[in-house]
C-alpha cells in the first residue's frame, strides 16, 4: 500500500479558527508553519483529533508579533522552550518554535531553536509522532517510517530507543501509553529498551508518572500494555504494590474509569493505599477515594446491604470495589440500583433534639442511637416516627 502524501480535508483541518491562525504565520513566514503530532498522526488514523499542535520555523516573539497582528490573543504559555498558546475565538493552538536539544538529563532538556524540520523531528519520541502537514494536508516525514507506523499501528522509537529514553525517561511510560492507544503489536526492541532502561523512571516527578499512568489507563483496551509493562519490571518500578492479576480484565470490560482500573492493580490494605497515595502524589480527592476503596467492607449478596454500606462510606468506593471484584448477576443489580438510589440524609437534625430540652452530649448520643435506629429500619422510619421513639 502506498503511504497517502496528504490528510484529506479532516474536519479540524478545515474549521475556520484553524484557518485563521495557520494565515498569520503564514503571512510572517510563508512556508514556515506545518500542524505537528497527534493531529497530524491520529488523521491518518481516522482517529478523533482533541488538539491541533503547530510547529513554526518564527521565533516565539515573531510568533506573537505574527498572531497579534491579526488580533490573535498570545499566550507565552512555555516561552522558555519556544511555546506560544494562540487563542482565537476560544479555540487553543499549541505553537511551537523548531527545536534540538543542545543539553538531557533524563527529566528535562536544554533546547536551542533551529529552522531545520529535520532537526526538530530526530528530537522525538516515536516515528509516528514526528509527522508534519501544511495548511493544504500535505503531509511530511522527515525521519521516515511515521505514515507507515500510524496506518499500521506500530510505535517505534526514532533512531537509538536507548538513547531515546535516556533523555527523557518518562517516554518509556508514553511507550506503552502509546501502544496501548495506538498500537497493534508491541515492538520487541522498543520494549526491550524500556526493560534496560526502567530504572531511569526514579528520576521523573511522580506527578508526571500518575499522569502517564492515568492516561494510559483511559485507553479502550489497555490490559495487554499493563501486562507487558508487568513482565518488563517497569510497573515494579514505578507501583511496587502493584499485583497484576485478571481483574484488570474485568475492570477494563466493565468501565472506561482510569481510577477503577487503577485500583484494580493494588491489594485491598489501607496502609497500601496510603503508600501510593503519597508516592504518586495523588490529589486530596483521589486518596480518600482509594482509602475509601482499600478499607470499605466486602458487601455481601443483598442489596440492601449495599444500600447501608453506600449510606456510610458513600456510593464511589462501593461501586469501585464492586465493579472490580463482583460477579456478573451482582454487578448488574448494583450498578442498576445506583443508578436511581441517592443516599439518604437522616430527617432528624440536633435542634429537634434541643428543642424536646436535650442538652450537651447526651444530643450527639441520642442522634446516634436514632441514627442507627433508621439505618436499621432501611431508612423507612420518618422523622415524626424516630422522635416519637424516644424515651417522654
Amino acid at each position: 500500500m502506498t503511504a497517502p502524501t496528504n490528510l484529506g480535508r479532516p474536519a479540524w483541518l478545515c474549521r475556520e479558527n484553524t484557518k485563521r491562525v495557520m494565515a498569520a504565520l503564514e503571512t510572517a513566514r510563508p512556508g514556515g508553519a506545518r500542524f505537528v503530532g497527534g493531529c497530524v498522526r491520529n488523521a491518518l488514523m481516522g482517529v478523533e483529533v482533541d488538539d491541533v499542535d503547530i510547529a513554526t520555523q518564527l521565533t516565539p516573539q515573531q510568533v506573537i508579533g505574527a498572531l497579534e497582528a491579526d488580533g490573535i490573543r498570545a499566550i507565552p504559555t512555555g516561552l522558555e522552550h519556544g511555546t506560544i498558546t494562540a487563542v482565537c475565538d476560544g479555540e487553543p493552538f499549541e505553537i511551537t518554535t523548531l527545536r534540538r536539544d543542545v543539553e538531557t538529563d533524563g527529566r528535562r532538556a536544554v533546547v536551542a531553536f533551529t529552522e531545520d524540520w529535520a532537526e526538530d523531528a530526530a528530537r522525538r519520541d516515536f516515528r509516528m509522532n514526528a509527522l508534519y502537514a501544511d495548511a493544504e494536508g500535505r503531509v511530511f516525514d522527515p525521519v521516515g517510517g511515521g505514515v507507515e507506523d500510524a496506518l499500521q499501528g506500530r510505535v517505534i522509537f526514532i533512531g537509538d530507543a536507548d538513547q531515546r529514553l535516556k533523555e527523557d525517561y518518562l517516554r518509556i511510560l508514553r511507550f506503552f501509553r502509546f501502544n496501548a492507544w495506538y498500537g497493534q503489536e508491541m515492538d520487541a526492541d522498543g520494549l526491550a529498551a524500556c526493560a534496560r532502561q526502567k530504572a531511569g523512571l526514579s528520576k521523573i516527578a511522580a506527578e508526571r508518572i500518575w499522569k502517564e499512568l492515568e492516561k494510559l489507563l483511559r485507553a479502550p483496551a489497555p490490559y495487554d500494555a499493563v501486562e507487558a509493562m508487568h513482565a518488563s519490571g517497569v510497573l515494579g518500578v514505578i507501583l511496587p504494590q502493584a499485583q497484576f492479576r485478571e481483574s484488570l480484565a474485568v475492570a477494563q470490560a466493565r468501565t472506561r474509569d482510569p481510577f477503577i482500573r487503577f485500583v484494580a492493580l493494588l491489594p485491598r490494605d489501607g496502609e497500601v493505599a496510603k503508600e501510593v497515595a503519597q508516592s504518586l502524589r495523588l490529589s486530596n480527592r483521589e486518596a480518600e477515594r482509594l482509602k475509601a476503596w482499600a478499607t470499605v467492607a466486602v458487601p455481601g449478596g443483598k442489596l440492601e446491604q449495599l444500600q447501608t454500606l453506600a449510606y456510610h462510606f458513600g456510593k464511589e468506593p462501593l461501586l469501585d470495589l464492586i465493579t472490580v471484584s463482583a460477579q456478573d448477576q451482582f454487578y448488574n443489580a448494583a450498578r442498576s440500583l445506583f443508578e436511581t438510589w441517592e443516599v439518604p440524609v437522616l430527617p432528624v437534625r440536633g435542634q429537634d433534639l434541643l428543642d424536646r430540652g436535650f442538652k450537651g452530649l447526651e444530643i450527639g448520643e441520642t442522634l446516634r442511637d436514632l441514627e442507627d435506629k433508621w439505618v436499621e429500619s432501611d431508612f423507612t422510619l420518618s422523622r415524626d416516627q424516630l422522635l416519637n421513639s424516644l424515651p417522654q
